[in-house]
């Protein structure tokens, strides 16, 4: 049995032996950057040295994770990253959505293709060039205030203020990540047959009608795939975006774990708490989506694995 096993993956290596050399450099790639990473996690439970390395470091135990949940800090990284996230989904994940179908329904080539490509643009902008333009904006002699000033309004601090911080980030982040994300909708969209529109042309249905009983049907495995891959990153909120913008003045509103991993766990050279904060993390979204997934699963069979 085993004889034959290794005789038919011979002649599957033989058979696609390029396949496999294109997919190697990207097999090394994995390895060394996500893979071997991993075993760093161990520091989470020592009192990590970098001069003794992991192997020479005292062992803690969960010592890491208890300094974690006593941290004066942790209810407010805690709200702030739920919470982005959140308003992230709500007023984010729709939107890829609806680009797509509304591309979907453009028949001129050659506009479509223009709009394509202006919604695909702010997501290869690099994110210092787009904070650095927010900045900009909202500043106190930005595009905004003067705007605002005339219409008899006096100058408001954006940034100094922590009210405005969520609505400044969130709204940033859709604005840079819609276009994109509308990609994997359109390709969902392609998969589904024209039989069907023309089917339903001939019943009498109108573009609304296709829409609710086609278009979002044929989306609706894509999105829960999406909406569950996006449940494991609940908290976690890219941290370069929040670095590029905030300050001591809205940690308030601003400060999440993974900016707050950043400060202690880089710059105050906490590795092991760092690491233990970002356990948590993981720890946390791969319950939600585990949960998630067994839900959908049940509901109508769409599931991760």
């Amino acid at each position: 049995m085993l004889l034959k096993k290794i005789k038919k993956c011979k002649v599957e290596l033989k058979t696609n032996i390029w396949l496999y050399m294109m997919f190697l450099p990207v097999f090394i790639w994995y390895l060394l950057f996500s893979y071997l990473p991993m075993g760093g996690m161990v520091i989470a439970f020592q009192k990590y040295d970098i001069v003794k390395g992991i192997l020479h470091s005292p062992w803690v135990g969960f010592r890491n994770f208890k300094i974690l949940f006593d941290d004066p800090y942790f209810f407010r990284l805690f709200r702030n990253t739920l919470l982005m996230n959140v308003y992230g989904l709500v007023f984010g994940f729709p939107l890829p959505i609806i680009l797509a179908i509304a591309f979907n329904e453009i028949r001129r080539k050659k506009f479509k293709k223009i709009t394509q490509t202006i919604s695909y643009l702010p997501y290869f902008i690099s994110s210092v060039v787009v904070m650095s333009m927010v900045i900009q904006f909202v500043s106190t002699t930005g595009l905004v205030n003067v705007f605002l000033n005339h219409l008899g309004i006096k100058s408001i601090h954006f940034l100094q203020e922590a009210k405005y911080f969520r609505t400044i980030f969130i709204s940033t982040g859709i604005w840079q990540g819609t276009g994109f994300g509308a990609i994997i909708y359109m390709a969902a969209l392609a998969g589904i047959s024209n039989d069907q529109y023309e089917a339903a042309t001939v019943d009498g249905a109108g573009k609304f009608q296709k829409m609710m009983y086609i278009t979002l049907p044929g989306l609706a495995p894509t999105i829960v795939i999406m909406l569950l891959i996006n449940l494991g990153s609940i908290l976690n909120v890219g941290h370069e975006r929040i670095i590029l913008l905030y300050n001591p003045s809205i940690y308030e509103t601003a400060d999440v774990f993974n900016s707050y991993i950043y400060r202690e766990g880089i710059l105050n050279r906490r590795y092991s708490y760092g690491q233990a904060m970002t356990i948590f993390q993981n720890v946390v979204g791969f319950a939600l989506v585990y949960m998630a997934n067994k839900i959908t699963r049940k509901l109508d069979g769409t599931t991760l694995w």
